[in-house]
């Protein structure tokens, strides 16, 4: 990515959003309001734009992504709404609430929206310019808040431009955000019978209105529970084959995952591109997986970068299963 890269700051206007739209589809990052806080959004069906959100955040690690999309029915196109998830989604979008949702088999999303995980987390967002934005792109946008990890979420465009100015492609000016706090996560518990929403991250929907709207108090997530929303990635997905890192050679037997210049069964990235190679990854993961058993050595993976958060995710791939 071109860290110098010009940040156009775009007008609320007609024109603005089509630039936006334009932006996104071309596989782009564009910085816009919600209520909430301002996201930085990419096409989430597009590796290469949802690997460029990584990298343009610094963000340590393939967290889940929260995906935008513009109504109840856009939804349903995309992930499993069902039972008291269906019933806080009617009582609150659109508005500052996340449902992480199974995904559906043919969703189309980019494996690294969801960290390879069988759930995907989804908003409806309130904000007028947002709910514009994302009927005319017409597609299911990844949008985490727009600032550096680490960094104090953005209520102002011009927050957007001082953590990220140079770094993305362009910022949708709405003005300041109503809520000015990230939205409230909640996700389904799979295990009771009675699949009982859970608390995954307060936010800017009061855990009172939850709990009024379905009428008894909501469960609250535990370390080391199964369900797993941005901001608690575990290793949830491994493939089915052992996996041996930083292999300089292969074995015999073994099908190698390669990075730069080598011969190999699937390659991250030929060129030794980061950002192809953190695209690419949970998709050739899966490649291997649906292709056999034997074992499976991986290239070694410079770690700065976006490569801190590949090996991040090799490593937990290759950890010993119970």
């Amino acid at each position: 990515m071109n860290a110098t890269m010009n940040t156009e700051r775009l007008g609320a206007d007609t024109a603005g959003v089509a630039r936006a739209a334009e932006i996104l589809r071309a596989g782009g990052l564009v910085s816009f309001p919600t209520e909430t806080v301002y996201g930085l959004g990419g096409d989430a069906t597009n590796d290469r734009a949802v690997a460029r959100i990584y990298e343009a955040k610094g963000r340590p690690s393939f967290n889940p992504l929260i995906v935008h999309l513009p109504s109840i029915d856009a939804v349903e196109e995309y992930a499993v709404l069902e039972g008291p998830a269906r019933d806080l989604a009617q009582a609150f979008w659109p508005g500052p609430l996340t449902l992480v949702l199974p995904l559906k088999s043919n969703s189309g999303l980019s494996h690294l929206v969801s960290a390879g995980l069988s759930t995907v987390a989804i908003r409806v967002p309130e904000h007028p310019l947002a709910r514009r934005l994302l009927e005319e792109v017409a597609r299911p946008i990844a949008a985490p808040s727009a600032n550096p990890s680490g960094r104090i979420s953005p209520s102002t465009a011009d927050h957007v431009v001082e953590g990220l100015g140079g770094r993305i492609e362009a910022v949708l000016d709405g003005g300041g955000c109503a809520v000015g706090l990230e939205s409230t996560i909640v996700g389904v518990d799979p295990t009771p019978v009675l699949l009982r929403p859970v608390l995954l991250r307060p936010g800017g929907l009061p855990l009172e209105a939850l709990e009024a709207a379905i009428g008894e108090p909501l469960a609250r997530h535990q370390e080391g529970e199964s369900i797993t929303a941005p901001g608690q990635l575990s290793s949830h997905y491994a493939p089915n084959a052992p996996m041996r890192l930083n292999a300089e050679s292969v074995v015999e037997g073994e099908r190698l995952l390669g990075f730069g210049p080598v011969e190999a069964a699937v390659n991250l990235s030929p060129s030794g591109d980061l950002v192809e190679a953190a695209a690419n990854l949970f998709a050739m993961l899966h490649q291997l997986d649906h292709d056999g058993g034997s074992p499976i050595a991986v290239s070694p993976i410079p770690d700065h970068g976006l490569g801190r958060a590949i090996n991040d995710r090799l490593r937990r791939a290759a950890a010993p299963r119970d």
